[in-house]
């Protein structure tokens, strides 16, 4: 993932509401959102050149969500795959903060990443370029390629946007039309972390189309109270049209 807005404990009727879009490569292979044959209670969307994932959630209420660290020059390319710290996650039962601290002691082997890792009325978050585990209070959050809440505009765009569709009853359509902008930021706004500047600008929109890279999927999740999950993923081609959709309603076990 490159985006990620969330809003954890927020809403009377939605633990949990997530709007994010996952930006990668087109030439990397990609498999839709679905329950995994090897995995039935994940739902989520696969990397076919490392079979792991950007973000995903259990039929048992486990939910995981990870963005890279943005600073190519201390990238490492045979550091191990960041997307299998979001599938082991899922397909474990350890708690979100014991899974995190064990993650912790072993994080220096992975190139920069952020994960999110909740269950239930707990969501926990970890960067391996902070080293700090923190379990997050209620509250509308932003995460890109940098820390949690760094001030980048697409962050800031984002979470007013999310908060103000907290102020209605969100829905999917609602999260999906605040990820889909594709506008730039204004160069005075646009952080420096280590790209060219004009990859800053094409990177800095929330919705990104650029060059055999962009926005490959946006994702909508709402967690009611009450159990029931909905889950949305439309993704895009290379030109940024609509490719397809994904959508699955299911409610938690037990």
């Amino acid at each position: 993932m490159c985006l990620i807005l969330f809003a954890h404990r927020a809403h009377p009727a939605y633990p949990l509401v997530v709007a994010a879009n996952r930006d990668e490569w087109f030439r990397r292979p990609t498999a839709p959102a679905g329950f995994w044959p090897d995995a039935p209670d994940v739902l989520a969307g696969r990397d076919l050149e490392q079979q792991g994932t950007w973000l995903g959630v259990t039929r048992g209420g486990r939910f995981a969500a990870l963005t890279n660290y943005r600073d190519p020059g201390a990238n490492r390319p045979d550091a191990p795959s960041r997307g299998a710290l979001v599938s082991a996650f899922l397909r474990s039962r350890v708690p979100p903060g014991e899974y995190l601290e064990r993650l912790r002691r072993d994080s220096s082997r992975y190139n920069g990443f952020s994960l999110l890792a909740g269950e239930g009325t707990t969501l926990c978050y970890f960067s391996n370029r902070e080293g700090e585990i923190r379990s997050l209070a209620p509250g509308v959050y932003g995460l890109s390629n940098s820390l949690l809440d760094v001030p980048w505009p697409k962050v800031q765009a984002g979470k007013s946007r999310l908060a103000a569709a907290l102020d209605d009853c969100p829905n999917a359509a609602a999260l999906l039309d605040i990820l889909d902008d594709t506008r730039f930021a204004s160069d005075q706004e646009l952080p420096s972390t280590g790209v060219s500047l004009d990859w800053e600008r094409k990177l800095s929109s929330l919705r990104i189309v650029a060059d055999g890279y962009g926005t490959r999927s946006s994702t909508a999740l709402l967690v009611g109270a009450d159990g029931d999950v909905s889950f949305v993923e439309r993704s895009f081609d290379e030109d940024g049209n609509e490719a397809g959709i994904v959508r699955e309603r299911f409610s938690l076990a037990g």
